[in-house]
């Protein structure tokens, strides 16, 4: 077990956490949203070697085929929106730091104070600042790193659900971006596909204030935060309670700007 810090407080850190990735089954359920192609398998041959001991072969070797922003849990960097190669291999990530969980009930636009989208329609369900800075309170503070948002009502089919482009699923505004940089959070994990509405003419406009880009901005260079990460479409079963937690954001060193990726939350004890 190891320690942890958040100002005058020093926590001892679960080492036995809650896995909040999706698993990933090639070929089988699973989460797909943008009409992505699923993740699916192949036994590698090569001359008369097959990857597949059920097929006679010395081992199993599969070539996987997966488009990690569609298919599955998966953490993005700034590389997502930029004209420049920026890949999450130059992004530290592991034993990030605390995080705070919370869960929010998306409302529908027409309800929402914020500033909308060109593309928001009045029946779209929106993360709002007000929400957001209304479940942060009492659980946010200095020194913490990451957001853990969990939409409700929470069911297990976020860990199999096909997202149509055409029907919106909950988003956050321009202002709950902005809110999320101003309090510093570095890595955020949202269980919707995109922090952004799937269709909305290119704009992306939650993606690029968080990283620090002006609108519309396509420079790497104008990016004001570009180690900050996006983790999206995992899941947060309902018995692990909204609170602090030590995040630890398994991904693997891949030289792209998407990739599957592993995240847990550790219970904290105060010392």
């Amino acid at each position: 077990m190891f320690q942890a810090s958040l100002g005058d407080n020093l926590f001892a850190v679960d080492p036995n956490g809650y896995e909040i990735a999706i698993p990933l089954l090639p070929n089988g359920e699973q989460p797909n949203h943008f009409g992505a192609e699923a993740a699916s398998s192949e036994p590698l041959t090569s001359g008369a070697f097959t990857g597949d001991t059920r097929a006679g072969g010395s081992c199993n070797c599969e070539t996987l085929t997966l488009t990690p922003h569609c298919n599955g849990t998966h953490t993005e960097c700034v590389g997502h929106v930029t004209d420049e190669r920026f890949g999450l291999a130059q992004i530290p990530t592991g034993l990030v730091g605390i995080a705070a969980l919370v869960s929010i009930a998306p409302i529908a636009a027409r309800e929402c104070d914020d500033a909308r989208s060109p593309y928001t329609s009045d029946d779209d369900r929106l993360i709002s600042s007000g929400a957001l800075h209304d479940a942060l309170r009492g659980t946010w503070h200095p020194g913490m790193s990451s957001v853990v948002l969990r939409t409700m009502p929470n069911t297990r089919a976020k860990r199999m659900t096909r997202y149509d482009p055409d029907r919106p699923c909950p988003y956050l505004t321009a202002a709950a971006a902005a809110l999320l940089v101003e309090l510093d959070v570095q890595h955020l994990l949202v269980d919707v596909p995109s922090i952004d509405r799937l269709l909305d003419g290119g704009l992306l406009l939650a993606h690029r204030i968080f990283w620090g880009l002006p609108r519309g901005s396509r420079a790497l260079a104008l990016a004001k935060r570009r180690h900050a990460t996006v983790t999206e479409m995992i899941y947060v079963p309902d018995e692990v309670a909204d609170g602090r937690y030590f995040l630890n954001l398994q991904v693997p060193r891949l030289a792209s700007d998407a990739a599957p990726s592993r995240p847990s939350l550790h219970p904290l004890r105060p010392l």
